[in-house]
């Protein structure tokens, strides 16, 4: 076996760990069914403010973040592809545990604290929803179930990409925008912990 054939069969384990994470996992699908629709995520590396882009299947803008500059401050806006604010999400360093908020352009609002990163695979509780948050944190792999325990999405990160990309696997489309709020707030706290680290 040759060079070039070892490369390709690299290239095809690549493109098969690629297309597998794309989908939702099969326990979840096993578990809750297939989702409505999916969408994607992608962190622009290199750039100053950590932009995020999520989009559709056919790869059309969503929404996308807008981050301060200075990590301190932790505060980002989600936009949505008409530049309309969707949510505001801060974090507040002065608490035992440091807390992250999200306050949803319709008034909602929720809380989310760096505590969950002591547990790898647990269950952890949204304050303010009454959703929970089962699976993987620390990995972004993990579904998000509401107060009846009805799914509301899926969260997985593809395995091998050159990009931070996820997949979001939507079970309540309603709460689309809640969900990507969730998200890239989990995100953002897995960014901080990651820059603590270094």
């Amino acid at each position: 076996m040759g060079l070039f054939d070892k490369l390709k069969k690299v290239g095809d384990l690549v493109e098969t760990v690629n297309t597998t994470a794309n989908t939702v996992s099969k326990r979840t699908v096993d578990d809750y069914g297939e989702p409505v629709y999916s969408l994607y995520t992608a962190l622009e590396l290199g750039n100053l403010h950590r932009r995020i882009d999520i989009t559709d299947e056919d790869g059309n803008l969503k929404y996308y973040t807008k981050s301060s500059v200075i990590a301190v401050k932790g505060k980002t806006d989600i936009m949505d592809a008409d530049d309309n604010v969707v949510a505001h999400l801060e974090k507040k360093p002065v608490s035992l545990h440091e807390k992250h908020y999200v306050t949803m352009a319709d008034g909602r609002n929720f809380t989310l604290s760096n505590e969950i990163f002591h547990i790898v695979k647990d269950i952890t509780n949204i304050e303010g929803l009454d959703w929970q948050i089962r699976g993987n944190l620390i990995g972004l792999n993990f579904n998000l179930v509401d107060a009846d325990g009805r799914p509301v999405a899926t969260i997985a990160r593809k395995l091998v990409s050159v990009h931070d990309k996820y997949c979001i696997g939507l079970y309540q489309p309603e709460q689309e925008q809640v969900v990507v709020a969730i998200f890239i707030q989990l995100e953002k706290m897995l960014e901080a912990r990651r820059e603590d680290n270094e």
